[in-house]
């Protein structure tokens, strides 16, 4: 897992070639015009998903994982908690799905605070669970980039 300021991307342009055209989307995103949805940047191999919601209370500790791709999460506006984790023998409460590249596990975590301009790069071994509000609830507009892995 990375925590970090958009304006270091750079640092993390070595680990490969995918991040560093994420993270360079993230750069270019034009804040007052980009639209919610699905964003494609090099097919399956790379794409973005825009959504605003809420954050939510902590009210249990199931979290996700993925296998075939790496996330990317950035905060376009608002202020969120996400609880990590390193995946090592935590309770799985539902068994992998190919389809949807996702599993989720039941397990003690930490806790990180994202704000505006910050991202987190979750790898197949975080586990994580994002939208969790600070003291309040308060609305949140990010930016998930999905890199094959």
């Amino acid at each position: 897992m990375i925590i970090d300021k958009i304006e270091n991307a750079r640092i993390y342009h070595n680990i490969s070639e995918s991040i560093t055209e994420g993270l360079a989307f993230l750069q270019s995103l034009d804040i007052e015009t980009i639209h919610n949805g699905k964003h494609t940047i090099n097919g399956d191999l790379l794409y973005a998903i825009i959504s605003e919601y809420t954050t939510k209370a902590h009210e249990n500790n199931i979290m996700e994982a993925h296998k075939e791709y790496v996330d990317i999460q950035y905060i376009l506006e608002g202020t969120e908690q996400i609880g990590f984790t390193t995946l090592a023998q935590q309770k799985v409460t539902k068994a992998y799905d190919q389809e949807g590249d996702y599993a989720l596990f039941e397990a003690p975590l930490d806790v990180i605070t994202l704000k505006k301009g910050m991202f987190a790069i979750f790898f197949p071994d975080d586990l994580y669970l994002p939208g969790l509000q600070t003291e309040k609830s308060e609305n949140v507009k990010k930016v998930v980039v999905k890199v094959k892995w």
